[in-house]
């Protein structure tokens, strides 16, 4: 089994539902991961792109038998259930799943890049990622704990930092809140 990490955000529609609709979709079905966390929500203002509204975004923690491209392939899967176009480089979208992590998987596939490239510049991923598993580490980056605390001093404009959601909460499929 190998421990990956997943990053969901949604900024168009039912914002919230289809962050849950996301989750459902990437747990259940043959070969689905196995769930080992689910992070809070934050609310967070978009990063690059054209002018939009805010995201919610979350991280799911799995367990997988499977490759890094099988469990790519389940992440489209879920965006295109929920209507994902890309249109436009970081516009707004229905549901965004992105691979960050796959154990200490290392790859320069365009394709599908090992660990995500952006992830560490990212205070939407870093901040719910560490929440779940606070002793986490981004291969060849380093503690999540210290690139979050970089991309905050970096950017202290209050509207980068992401906003905990604590009327919001995913649940696995099947799972209590």
């Amino acid at each position: 089994m190998t421990r990956a990490v997943l990053a969901l955000g949604s900024n168009l529609g039912d914002r919230w539902a289809t962050l849950q609709g996301g989750v459902d979709a990437l747990l259940t079905g043959e070969g689905a991961p196995a769930p080992v966390a689910l992070s809070p929500v934050y609310e967070t203002a978009p990063v690059g792109g054209p002018d939009q509204g805010a995201y919610l975004n979350a991280i799911v923690v799995v367990e997988t038998e499977g490759t890094p491209e099988e469990l790519l392939e389940r992440a489209q899967a879920a965006e295109r259930a929920f209507g994902r176009v890309r249109e436009v480089r970081w516009g707004p979208r229905t549901l965004d799943v992105d691979v960050i992590a796959f154990g200490d998987t290392r790859s320069d596939d365009p394709r599908l890049t090992l660990p995500h490239p952006r992830a560490h510049l990212r205070a939407f991923v870093l901040r719910p990622w560490l929440d779940v598993d606070p002793t986490a580490h981004l291969p060849g980056r380093g503690a999540v704990a210290d690139l979050l605390a970089a991309v905050i001093a970096e950017e202290p404009e209050e509207e980068q930092e992401p906003h905990l959601r604590e009327d919001l909460r995913l649940s696995p499929p099947g799972g209590s809140p």
